[in-house]
């Protein structure tokens, strides 16, 4: 029902139609493989582990191929991992049509595209004063933004795990953003990588 109801909105687009679908990420990795469609809309009710096996299998395909995740639930976490592993955009099912329709568009196009509503404290640009950081916090917030952890920021710099803390605490009062995944996200908008649609209440 649900493949229909999105059938059914984008038959009343001139740019964008439905050309297949795949009742497995198998059936999916068949068609990236032999019809190269421009986007396919990933359901992540298949799993978020499955879903990344999935990009693995795929990736040689996508840059001919855009992938947008589409999901009743994702959290932060799951959205810089799917964007990290080569996922051009992140929608929630409960988003508008008119949403999923600008989400797909963007992606088409070449954008990476998310809701801002992933984020837990949604990001404030205004309040991301890179240059106020300390040379060694801004290379703790580039490799966050790479998705390393703490353990692997410090073997990385050669610097404690504790000390990382410390410098991830005064990353977080200076920029105003809450999570590592936040700021993570946020770096990604701010370099230009990242389109993010604020939702209208």
């Amino acid at each position: 029902m649900t493949a229909e109801g999105l059938r059914s909105v984008l038959a009343r687009t001139e740019d964008l139609r439905v050309l297949w679908q795949a009742d497995s990420l198998m059936g999916a990795i068949d068609l990236v493989k032999t019809q190269r469609p421009e986007l396919i809309l990933a359901d992540k009710s298949f799993g978020s582990q499955s879903l990344l096996q999935f990009l693995q299998e795929v990736r040689p395909y996508l840059q001919n191929t855009a992938v947008v995740v589409w999901g009743s639930s994702i959290t932060e976490p799951e959205a810089l991992r799917l964007l990290q592993s080569g996922v051009r955009g992140v929608v929630r099912k409960t988003a508008q049509p008119e949403l999923v329709l600008t989400c797909m568009r963007s992606v088409a196009s070449g954008s990476n595209w998310m809701e801002d509503t992933l984020f837990r404290d949604p990001p404030r640009m205004e309040r991301y004063p890179r240059s106020e950081l300390t040379s060694r916090e801004q290379q703790v917030l580039e490799l966050v933004e790479q998705g390393l952890k703490n353990k692997e920021i410090a073997r990385e710099l050669g610097i404690r795990p504790g000390t990382v803390k410390i410098h991830l605490k005064h990353i977080f009062e200076k920029t105003g953003v809450r999570g590592r995944y936040g700021l993570a996200l946020t770096g990604l908008k701010e370099k230009g990588m990242l389109e993010m649609a604020t939702v209208e209440a």
